[in-house]
């Protein structure tokens, strides 16, 4: 077969072990490091001077992603695979050792490599997604609420439209204190006005029996939501910050139909602003979707075929 990296290397990253196999026209040599930082830079060393042309490894789990860092840094390059495209390749993969393996498929060209956006997008992308995973919790604690206010037969659910309106809250602050909750008048003093047409039908939904452990459990929930709150509110504030510079951007992709602020940042964080890569917006779309089936808990773009010609205009 073709040669296409006369030096090159292949490298099976796990949580704390590094294994490199370096190859060198016909001669191969094989070693392991560490994973903390002083080792991945005693593995760049050993590469930069062996004169390694490329190196390649799996993009299974977060694992390699120090790798790729400091190798970028350092101006070594870099091939991330898709460990499905390179177990597609046929060959002996069971009786090789995974570094050996991608060392030889990569020295023969056979390697694809997967895209991987700039560091500031790859940051960009962990600010979104981590943004999307605390609003998610919020939501779970919510539900959770609304559970235990089940348990202990109060349905102020089924009255009020929002359990964590400002008038419901109220209510549930007063409830998790163990004050009473039957008198009428005290109780309106609680309400929106648009709530007092139905005061009756609250009095008689938060007639209920909470236990004090029940009690307990409503008042840890609503501090949980308080934190989930003022943290939602800081990551909108860094957002707001870190994608001053994709304004323009984020304007164009809100004025498409079902897209808000919110929306485009997630879009454009996991799509980036060149759009050169995709061929068009099927590929787009395909692409979009086979990121969020890879990736644990990648908030879903919902980037449909409208969206994506809309985008790449």
């Amino acid at each position: 077969m073709e040669v296409v990296y006369r030096c090159c290397c292949g490298i099976d990253v796990h949580k704390n072990l590094i294994v490199a196999c370096l190859r060198k026209g016909g001669r191969q040599e094989l070693r392991e490091f560490g994973t903390m930082t002083g080792e991945i830079k005693v593995l760049a060393n050993w590469l930069t001077e062996a004169g390694c042309e490329m190196t390649a490894m799996e993009s299974t789990g977060p694992y390699w992603k120090p790798l790729y860092n400091l190798f970028e840094l350092l101006g070594l390059d870099t091939m991330i695979v898709n460990a499905a495209h390179m177990k597609a390749v046929p060959g002996r993969k069971t009786d090789s050792k995974d570094a050996e393996w991608i060392a030889e498929l990569l020295q023969h060209g056979l390697l694809r490599a997967s895209f991987v956006p700039s560091r500031e997008q790859r940051e960009l992308r962990e600010l979104t997604r981590y943004h999307k995973s605390i609003i998610e919790e919020r939501s779970r604690e919510l539900n959770r609420l609304q559970k235990v206010l089940e348990g202990a037969n109060i349905k102020l659910g089924s009255v009020v439209a929002d359990i964590h309106s400002k008038s419901a809250r109220r209510l549930l602050e007063r409830l998790a204190a163990g004050e009473t909750m039957d008198d009428s008048e005290e109780i309106s003093k609680l309400l929106h006005k648009s709530l007092l047409s139905k005061l009756d039908e609250i009095v008689a939904a938060l007639d209920g029996i909470v236990t004090p452990l029940q009690r307990a459990l409503l008042a840890q929930i609503l501090d949980h939501i308080d934190d989930l709150d003022k943290r939602i509110q800081e990551l909108d504030r860094m957002a707001e910050t870190y994608m001053a510079q994709f304004q323009p951007a984020i304007a164009e992709v809100c004025q498409m139909p079902g897209i808000a602020r919110r929306s485009a940042e997630v879009i454009l964080a996991e799509t980036g602003i060149d759009m050169s890569r995709f061929p068009s917006a099927a590929h787009l779309c395909s692409w979009a979707v086979g990121s969020a089936r890879a990736t644990t808990r990648v908030p879903g773009s919902g980037i449909t075929a409208r969206h994506a010609r809309g985008i790449r205009r």
